[in-house]
């Protein structure tokens, strides 16, 4: 039978608890388990596909398709499993199927109430999960903080869930903000208490405590956590700050987390975290440091690219370089401060995003890099910014542009089948594939004839330009099998100028780094020590 770990979160957001998450399933995952996680996020949207990303971070793409939490990167950078549509469930979907169901009369005229058809829409989709999955264990993590009138439905759910499966196949774990007071030099556990007394009044007990904190907040304290929260002492867990995110389950397992979760489901305690290490002996071993520029408009809230700035850093540990990321805001960017704003970069990246912000700043950026050989490296839109600049100042289009900003010879324009659509759900969503062309930039990195990778996107080269532009010198180096999408393309000749129309960083792994980005290292390694 399947065991099932549940996360919780207390007295703050954004503690971490998608990393407790990861961590332990890393952890189970080296015992020889199947580990499988999901998230629940009790906000109403749908999905967070329409949800601007400098209020939610990055949208997550499955390989099925799916645009989910951030989360789901962790957990699949960690765990290193491709996750799927139903590892991600939001409160507007729960509703969504309740009320379809309700409209198509499946509850057969009964009133429709959140307990128990809501509630029962949520176990449910943890029981479907598995079936789809055949996990050992199914990780858990619920969104927010417990209080939250949101998530209620969500802690209702599991805990009927937890009856039906059996105490013994489950395990809660709770993850509290344990703050450090500088001035009486000392950690408080009283916010824990009142969290786990929260989720205790709605019918869960946690087994395992996670206290965040800077540093150890130390045993006094946890044995006190241990007592007021009816607690076993050997499940207060402490979770400290790292310096690199990877060290992680390192520093969990050392503080017994796995160890306890493992006794308390009746599975094996040993395990062998050799791999894990060894990859990070790679990270502490890097010398020496590569200036990389990445140019949005999402950058105030770095989350907005964090699967980015996790791949990059993958790459960082093969190249063997530590990187020194330099976020710059494209709407500042213009002609005149250019090469002010890139000066002293090695590598610049133009990642994905929606609308025309701050268009005209990564043009600029794109020309910059291609007319002074600095490594470029295009993403979603930051390839379809280097077909219009390529088309503007070598094709001779003056008037180049994408279908989504401007009126104009639109080498970017709206694939045909999604013209007219909604905004949620309807991109080109999930891992397609991509022929690669011989001899080029992309093949080198790959090394491989046929490559698949995951896209999010509603605008694609124009083929209508197709021509002109090979003509101009633009090397179209991948292709969708059928011939009609361009997927990638880049210049001819030493200099590292790439884009591509899917996101390399959803497949990223840390000790499988994505190979695009280990070629724009490398690239920009070389260009390093030129200068």
């Amino acid at each position: 039978m399947a065991k099932y770990v549940f996360v919780f979160g207390g007295v703050v957001s954004g503690l971490g608890k998608g990393i407790v998450a990861a961590s332990l399933g890393r952890l189970l995952k080296l015992r020889g388990y199947k580990v499988q996680a999901q998230k629940f996020d009790p906000y109403l949207n749908i999905d967070p596909g329409t949800m601007n990303p400098t209020q939610h971070g990055e949208v997550f793409v499955t390989a099925d398709g799916a645009e989910t939490d951030l989360d789901l990167g962790h957990y699949e950078r960690f765990i290193d499993e491709n996750l799927t549509k139903y590892c991600n469930l939001t409160s507007g979907k729960v509703f969504w199927r309740v009320l379809n169901n309700e409209r198509e009369g499946k509850y057969l005229g009964k009133t429709v109430q959140i307990i128990p058809h809501v509630t029962n829409e949520i176990k449910d989709f943890i029981k479907r999960n598995v079936k789809e999955t055949n996990a050992d264990v199914m990780i858990t993590e619920i969104g927010g903080t417990v209080g939250d009138i949101e998530g209620q439905p969500f802690i209702e759910a599991i805990r009927q869930f937890i009856i039906e499966v059996g105490r013994e196949n489950c395990v809660v774990i709770h993850v509290c903000l344990t703050p450090y007071i500088s001035g009486s030099d000392e950690y408080k556990s009283k916010p824990v208490q009142h969290s786990v007394k929260e989720l205790q009044s709605m019918g869960i007990s946690p087994d395992v405590v996670v206290t965040r904190s800077a540093t150890d907040c130390g045993q006094e304290i946890r044995d006190k956590i241990s007592m007021f929260c009816n607690v076993a002492r050997d499940c207060v867990i402490s979770n400290t700050d790292v310096e690199c995110l990877y060290e992680a389950p390192i520093m969990l397992h050392e503080n017994g987390l796995d160890k306890a979760v493992c006794r308390l489901l009746g599975l094996k305690e040993e395990c062998d975290i050799s791999e894990w290490t060894h990859m990070l002996d790679k990270v502490k071993s890097r010398t020496g440091e590569l200036n990389i520029a990445i140019v949005g408009k999402y950058v105030s809230l770095h989350d907005s690219y964090i699967s980015i700035v996790e791949a990059l850093q993958h790459a960082s540990y093969k190249v063997g370089k530590h990187l020194n990321i330099n976020w710059i805001d494209s709407e500042k960017i213009t002609d005149k401060n250019v090469a002010t704003k890139l000066k002293g970069m090695d590598g610049v990246l133009v990642p994905g995003g929606f609308g025309s912000r701050g268009i005209d700043g990564m043009i600029e950026t794109a020309k910059y890099a291609r007319e002074n050989g600095v490594p470029y490296f295009g993403i979603c839109l930051g390839m379809q910014i280097a077909v219009i600049e390529y088309a503007r100042d070598v094709a001779g289009l003056k008037d180049a542009c994408s279908g989504e900003f401007k009126e104009g010879s639109k080498v970017i324009d709206i694939m045909p089948d999604k013209l007219g659509l909604n905004l949620g759900g309807t991109m080109r969503l999930g891992a397609y594939p991509c022929v690669v062309k011989k001899d080029t930039k992309l093949h080198s990195a790959y090394g491989e004839d046929k490559i698949s990778e995951r896209h999010r996107h509603r605008y694609e080269f124009n083929n209508e330009y197709r021509k002109t532009l090979e003509k101009a010198g633009l090397v179209l180096s991948g292709i969708s099998p059928d011939g009609v999408i361009v997927e990638a393309v880049e210049t001819e000749g030493d200099g590292y100028f790439v884009g591509v129309q899917f996101h390399p960083e959803f497949t990223s792994r840390p000790n499988r780094p994505g190979a695009l980005f280990v070629s724009f290292l490398e690239a920009a390694k070389e260009y390093a020590l030129k200068k």
